[in-house]
């Protein structure tokens, strides 16, 4: 257990308005940490001597705030794509590059581990303190998760089948229904071994990989198994116009619509992506029912801009979501992990979407990746500032430059600082981040490893993709080379 902690007059900080349901301001604030808990938190008393054998914190040039819930995240392989992913898409896809990639790409699990402790990393730099990792699991995946100390939902993925391409236009499904089964039974059991873990903070999340590699039967199984079991479900879904039309093709309707028929929409789950639904631009079906849908399900929508926007499109919009009465919450999908920049995003693209600066704010988005990804994982201990909440904090440097002028600091962190401003990362009242650098997790040697398994997965891809080319010939550099 840690030591008790005081974080004294606290310049700003973002407190839990439980009546208003909503965060709010506050100046000059005393934050009382102990047993992992927020023990109290109230107006500086000058007078009022800390608790014998607390570290006292001076937050006189600080903001404290809750920390960021991640809600969607693929660590374990995201981070080898740096440099490759950026502008790579297949226009007879509708600019998506994903199924190639996936074809193409697979990073060894040297590469996994060194992916995944520089992804963490960054999702602490950047204020996160609550992560869902959605990723095949390999021997260090749950140890790197318990030495982080972040607090990790565990999705370990299965599917019946994985996407093939023969021709930039076809989009292939290779079934193989009886691996589905040892998958999910294996992912079971990995889902045990993370909340045996006598950290406490490692938990499990139902994840079936995809709504158009997992059949039927194995996903009503999967959310009964979620409900049965009392953990959350999470699947990727309406993430691409290729799955949407080959969903209508089986289905005659649309994802959304086919998951809600048999079971799947329920407070519990966790969209992933969830962009391209009926009334989408790029989908042009005939109804306009699938935001609605998922509102009256109460299940939650994880919101990932950038993947998306790097091809040209996005969630149309954030603010039509909220006000339809989606539980929004964020992710980062891929690298890089930096929800800040998420939240930005999200903002800059509603906007632009309708061309009206009321379609999101720095209040809303900052709602969802805290308090809205909290509620899809039940946990409303997480993602606020109030007495009686995990000790989830984030120190916010308001003597940095790009602080400055701190008349607003939520906005002056979303619009200029980011990560850059970030001092302390707080779980449990441990600090698991100070000073630029994880505390507990090891990265001296993670990009060097990285860059080397990077490489062989580049060379490898020649072997797999359908037209044979190399990674360099599938993703060229941004320059020619002289």
């Amino acid at each position: 257990m840690t030591a008790p902690m005081l974080i004294r007059d606290a310049a700003w900080a973002v407190v839990w308005d439980a009546p208003a349901k909503r965060h709010a301001y506050a100046r000059g604030m005393d934050v009382l940490i102990e047993g992992g808990r927020i023990a109290a938190i109230a107006r500086h008393d000058p007078d009022a001597p800390p608790p014998e054998g607390a570290e006292v914190v001076d937050g006189r040039r600080m903001l404290v705030m809750p920390g960021l819930v991640n809600i969607h995240t693929h660590p374990t392989t995201e981070p080898a794509s740096r440099g490759v992913r950026e502008d790579h898409g297949v226009p007879e896809q509708q600019m998506t590059g994903l199924f190639e990639r996936l074809q193409a790409f697979r990073i060894d699990q040297a590469g996994q581990a060194a992916a995944m402790r520089l992804a963490y990393a960054e999702l602490m730099s950047a204020g996160v303190t609550s992560v869902v990792d959605l990723s095949p699991p390999f021997p260090d995946w749950l140890p790197i998760m318990r030495e982080s100390g972040l607090r990790v939902w565990a999705g370990p993925g299965f599917a019946a089948a994985h996407w093939g391409m023969s021709a930039p236009q076809t989009v292939t499904y290779l079934w193989n229904r009886e691996n589905a089964r040892t998958q999910f039974e294996a992912a079971k059991q990995v889902m045990k071994q993370a909340e045996a873990d006598n950290s406490g903070r490692l938990h499990g999340i139902v994840f079936p990989a995809q709504i158009d590699t997992v059949e039927e039967d194995m996903l009503r199984e999967a959310i009964a198994y979620a409900g049965e079991t009392g953990r959350g479900f999470t699947t990727h879904i309406a993430q691409a116009v290729v799955e949407v039309r080959e969903m209508i093709r089986r289905h005659g309707t649309t994802p959304i619509q086919w998951a809600e028929s048999i079971g799947l929409l329920t407070p519990r789950s966790i969209l992933g992506h969830a962009i391209f639904v009926d009334e989408h631009a790029s989908i042009g079906w005939h109804t306009a029912k699938d935001i609605g849908l998922v509102a009256d399900s109460g299940a939650t929508v994880a919101h990932c801009p950038t993947p998306f926007a790097r091809y040209g499109e996005h969630l149309k919009h954030f603010g039509k979501y909220r006000a339809r009465g989606v539980n929004m919450g964020f992710g980062t999908d891929c690298a890089p992990h930096n929800l800040i920049e998420e939240m930005r995003l999200a903002i800059i693209l509603a906007r632009n979407a309708v061309r009206d600066v009321a379609a999101a704010d720095t209040g809303s988005v900052f709602h969802a990746a805290t308090v809205g990804g909290a509620t899809a994982l039940g946990r409303p201990d997480l993602g606020r500032l109030e007495k009686g909440a995990a000790a989830d904090l984030v120190l916010v440097d308001l003597a940095h430059p790009l602080m400055n002028p701190p008349r607003d600091p939520l906005r002056a962190l979303l619009f200029h600082a980011a990560d850059r401003a970030v001092k302390r990362v707080l779980v449990g009242g441990e600090t698991v981040f100070a000073n630029g650098r994880p505390t507990r997790l090891d990265v001296t040697e993670a990009a060097g490893i990285l860059a080397e398994s990077q490489a062989r997965m580049l060379r490898d891809a020649r072997g797999r993709d359908y037209r044979g080319r190399s990674g360099d010939e599938i993703s060229p550099l941004a320059l020619p080379l002289h």
